[in-house]
């Protein structure tokens, strides 16, 4: 091959380079200004985000109904007890201890329920109490039965709490419930 065959031809590379350099640039620059697909692509970067926030409401529905049944469960003890409490309770020194598992079954049965997941609060101890008021309108002391009910509520993100900073302690907390009914008396 002589000198001058090989310029021509590294000439004609070169300019085979150029007219492939610009039609790539004619094409991106068509690619920038077509806007088919971009309601796709921002869909897809708003989807995850989406995901979560419908997640989290649905977990915190669930957290809010199993407290509630918990809820339920505190007042039906509440309310049992006060009907097989004797009706003299104040007059007669005694505490409700001897109850103490009956209300605790009672809790717990309602907290579990039936429910096709499982609950993510733990109830931890139950209390029943005789506490004797006085009214105005009442020469003796009324009773009134009392159930305290503590709970470990278990958040279902949790691990999320985590990434921020000041609320890695927030998968757990612990709190009572509490519900007093009058005592009728067996």
């Amino acid at each position: 091959m002589t000198l001058a065959s090989s310029a021509t031809s590294c000439s004609s590379i070169g300019e085979g380079m150029m007219t492939g350099l610009a039609h790539i640039i004619r094409r991106a620059g068509r690619f920038t200004r077509d806007t088919r697909g971009a309601a796709l692509v921002e869909f897809a970067i708003s989807l995850p985000l989406m995901l979560l926030i419908f997640a989290v409401t649905i977990e915190g529905g669930r957290l809010f109904w199993a407290y509630q049944t918990t809820a339920s469960g505190v007042r039906d003890a509440a309310r049992y007890l006060a009907r097989i409490a004797p009706e003299d309770a104040c007059a007669t020194p005694g505490d409700f201890s001897g109850y103490t598992a009956r209300m605790e079954q009672i809790v717990r049965e309602t907290s579990s329920g039936n429910s096709l997941f499982p609950s993510s609060i733990t109830v931890t101890a139950v209390a029943p109490e005789l506490l004797c008021q006085t009214v105005s309108y009442s020469a003796s002391p009324i009773a009134v039965a009392q159930v305290t009910a503590t709970l470990e509520v278990t958040f279902p993100f949790g691990g999320i709490f985590g990434l921020m900073d000041g609320l890695q302690d927030l998968d757990t907390i612990t709190t009572t419930l509490r519900d007093q009914s009058r005592v009728f008396g067996s």
